[in-house]
């Protein structure tokens, strides 16, 4: 089990390949996608994966502890030898409170499931998914490319303008098909008064040691002018 897109540097992997070589030597592949639900186009169904698990509070929308996701492949979706974490929501419906010894899972996913769903936290998480399925993933990727592809542009153009005092070097993958919306920056010269300076001026952003900045444009909600504003702010920052 992997990283869909990796944390730190934003790099997608191509999991369809990383699937094939996984079953060759017989593993069983499954992807953890915090950082690429919501912001790649997954194809988990084509691409064979076994299972995935996500949370909802990044780029789906859903608040801090708020609902996750898990996917299952269907040629699993009724197994009851497989090793799983048993739970009361994943029983089947019709026996249930009959209280009988051993497992009898829901078909598909549904059977993996643990407990009881947050009611509240559906409701946030319901809301955030009509929007995702209005847009439709193939326009967001089309905005997340585009939009990215600025944001890099101003983040180097501020670069250039100022390397006598600061120089950044973006570590996440200049090609499109191997990024989603993430930017990693490795700042050599301020490092972490800089990320300070840049939440002083409301930019939320996340830093991670010893001096990467992590800037995602969320095509859903982030706009060119709020690209062209963050660069505002880091040159700012860098004076």
């Amino acid at each position: 089990m992997i990283g869909g897109v990796n944390y730190y540097t934003g790099q997608l992997f191509d999991m369809k390949k990383i699937t094939e070589a996984g079953h060759k030597v017989g593993a069983v592949v499954g992807f953890d996608l915090a950082h690429a639900a919501g912001n790649i186009n997954l194809k988990l169904h084509d691409w064979n994966v076994d299972f995935a698990a996500w949370c909802g509070y990044k780029y789906l929308n859903s608040s801090p502890g708020g609902v996750s996701g898990m996917f299952v492949h269907q040629r699993h979706e009724y197994n009851p030898e497989l090793p799983r974490f048993a739970g009361w929501w994943g029983y089947d419906k019709a026996t249930r409170f009959l209280m009988e010894p051993g497992f009898n899972p829901i078909r598909g996913a549904e059977g993996w499931q643990l407990s009881n769903a947050p009611v509240l936290g559906m409701a946030a998480h319901l809301a955030s998914l009509d929007i995702f399925d209005e847009a439709g993933m193939e326009a967001i990727g089309k905005k997340r490319d585009v939009l990215t592809a600025f944001l890099e542009f101003v983040i180097q153009d501020v670069s250039e303008r100022n390397k006598d005092k600061v120089t950044f070097e973006i570590i996440t993958p200049k090609e499109i098909e191997k990024r989603g919306a993430q930017l990693s920056i490795l700042v050599h010269g301020q490092g972490k008064a800089l990320f300070d300076k840049l939440s002083a001026e409301g930019v939320v952003a996340d830093w991670r040691e010893p001096n990467v900045i992590r800037i995602a444009p969320a095509p859903l909600y982030n706009s060119f002018e709020d690209c062209y504003r963050f660069g505002e702010y880091l040159e700012k920052a860098i004076q």
